[in-house]
């Protein structure tokens, strides 16, 4: 049921034109009866889209207050000027009339084509199609999730259920992939009681190893956004329960990203340990996952260590490879720099698996971190050749 798991929240799917050939392409989530205590984070892109503009205006306008949150795919409405921050208006307007809630109590996320002007005439044609179809079933809550999809396979969802309350979501995304985040949209929804405040910090310390530690392509969009909403229905909870719950929801969301990426055969975790500190560690896993010559022997089910061990010694982090240990899937083919003797077979086996793991332990301390990312192969070229 994704983001309609919890209790207080409904949800719908619907064709509204902006993709035409009647294929979903708008999704409506909304808070029962009152608007809901909300946090967000977004894109880091110093050109941020207008959804994102507006988004920010309305939460700091309502004192992150939310009813509701129109969701639309096809078109970013990203450089599109003032033309499109007027579009962004018009949109949560009509939105907040057919809700019954204030303008500002609505937020916006957009996904698609940049720099094309936003086809409001014909999405405010089929806007209408949305509020009649609001609904707490699993099915809603599906339609909803791939209404937000572009160049995604399926449609990504997740329910957390916790010791008396419940997070529930829906994101997009499969390309334009970087840490601090991704090309991707996220709604996150819960039941239980907390305060805007509360769940902003509980929202940053989720997006930490899941949507800020994802990395495809190195390419950070115009348009990312991250929501979460608490309808309060299930009563006050321990913060750090809480926090726990929205950070397994983020990072399973996360992961599906990765799993689905453009053009990927290879979803990957790299994990780097034994670093001088944590933030060292994640930045030298960033480094070995930006590294497309990594990534292209990934598509080749290629265990080629020296390339790992090349990139994270230029890292710019403390690091010795005479105390440098590269594994993957558990079986260490590299110790001390040099190559070790190990089960060439069981790692042939684990190259061949969609889901491949790299674990460096550098050997020098007790720091930590992790990135997920993928393989480089035809696909991702092959869909990203031309304007997609």
């Amino acid at each position: 049921m994704s983001v309609v798991a919890p209790r207080g929240f409904k949800a719908a799917g619907a064709a509204i034109g902006i993709k035409g050939g009647g294929r979903l392409d708008a999704a409506l989530v909304v808070a029962d009866d009152v608007a809901a205590a909300a946090a967000a984070v977004f894109t880091q892109n110093k050109a941020p889209a207008a959804p994102v503009q507006l988004s920010r205006d309305h939460l700091a306008k309502t004192g992150n207050r939310v009813r509701a949150i129109l969701l639309t795919s096809g078109n970013a409405n990203a450089a599109t000027g003032i033309e499109g921050l007027a579009a962004a208006e018009a949109l949560s307007d009509y939105v907040a009339r057919d809700v019954g809630c204030k303008g500002s109590e609505v937020l916006l996320c957009q996904t698609g084509l940049i720099g094309i002007p936003f086809p409001l005439t014909d999405a405010v044609s089929g806007l209408h199609r949305l509020v009649p179809q609001l609904e707490r079933s699993a099915v809603a809550g599906t339609q909803a999730a791939t209404a937000i999809m572009t160049t995604d396979t399926f449609a990504k969802e997740v329910v957390i259920e916790a010791d008396g309350f419940v997070v529930g979501g829906m994101a997009k995304g499969a390309a334009m992939l970087a840490p601090d985040m991704a090309t991707m949209l996220a709604v996150l929804t819960t039941d239980a009681a907390v305060s805007s405040e509360d769940l902003g910090r509980a929202l940053h310390a989720a997006v930490g190893p899941s949507f800020n530690s994802l990395l495809v392509d190195g390419a950070t969009s115009t348009n990312d956004t991250v929501i979460v909403m608490s309808s309060g229905t299930a009563g006050a909870v321990d913060h750090e329960a809480f926090t726990k719950a929205l950070s397994a929801a983020c990072l399973k969301l996360a992961e599906d990203m990765a799993f689905d990426a453009e053009g990927a055969t290879k979803a990957v975790r790299i994990t780097v340990t034994g670093a001088s500190d944590d933030a060292s560690a994640h930045q030298g896993a960033r480094k070995v996952a930006n590294s497309l010559l990594v990534k292209c022997s990934l598509n080749g089910e290629d265990p080629y260590w020296g390339r790992v061990l090349s990139e994270i010694a230029t890292a710019g982090i403390d690091m010795d490879p005479l105390t440098t240990t590269i594994s993957y899937g558990g079986i260490a083919v590299s110790r001390s720099g040099i190559a070790a003797d190990h089960d060439a077979a069981a790692v042939a086996a684990h190259m061949a698996e969609r889901w491949i793991s790299i674990e460096i332990d550098l050997g020098l301390g007790a720091g930590r971190g992790a990135i997920l990312t993928t393989d480089l192969g035809h696909g991702y070229i092959d869909e990203n050749r031309t304007t997609s």
